[in-house]
């Protein structure tokens, strides 16, 4: 019922899922940029950046990245989870947690011990294991959260 795939192993193709994440995160000046950041990721167990959908029945309901930097100044943290979103209406059924364990095992696989990610949520990163550690600062300059997650514990 559910699944979790590459965006570019995508049944549905490239540009529909690129569509779903521009749409949840991006505005009318952007689409280039995201565009072209997941048609130059990669569909491998390496390297970065990685995207990936959430699937219900085929149909795409979520999505989240495996990123080098999530437009924060920590440039000297990663990798980062970015991105993550579960549409409003399949949300209460831990799939923000699937995601995220997702997320998890990728990094883990691909040789990192520590992810990271940024938000101004508060509270829910934290049930899943996340530690706040600090706060960065967007391009615009205001301050947000910065949380990592230790992938060495079993």
């Amino acid at each position: 019922m559910f699944e979790i795939v590459n965006m570019k192993k995508y049944a549905g193709g490239i540009d529909e899922a690129i569509q779903f994440y521009h749409g949840t995160w991006g505005s009318d000046r952007n689409y280039a940029f995201y565009y072209d950041a997941i048609i130059h990721s990669t569909d491998g167990n390496n390297g970065l950046p990685r995207f990936y959908v959430l699937l219900k029945h085929g149909r795409i309901i979520g999505c989240y990245g495996l990123v080098v930097n999530d437009f924060i100044s920590r440039h000297d943290l990663c990798p980062w989870l970015a991105g993550l979103y579960v549409i409003e209406q399949e949300r209460g059924h831990s799939l923000g947690s699937r995601l995220l364990q997702h997320g998890e095992a990728e990094a883990k696989k691909a040789g990192y011990s520590i992810l990271y990610l940024t938000t101004d949520h508060d509270g829910y990163y934290e049930k899943y294991g996340w530690e706040r550690i600090e706060d960065g600062y967007e391009h615009s300059g205001n301050a947000t959260r910065i949380y990592r997650k230790l992938l060495t514990e079993e």
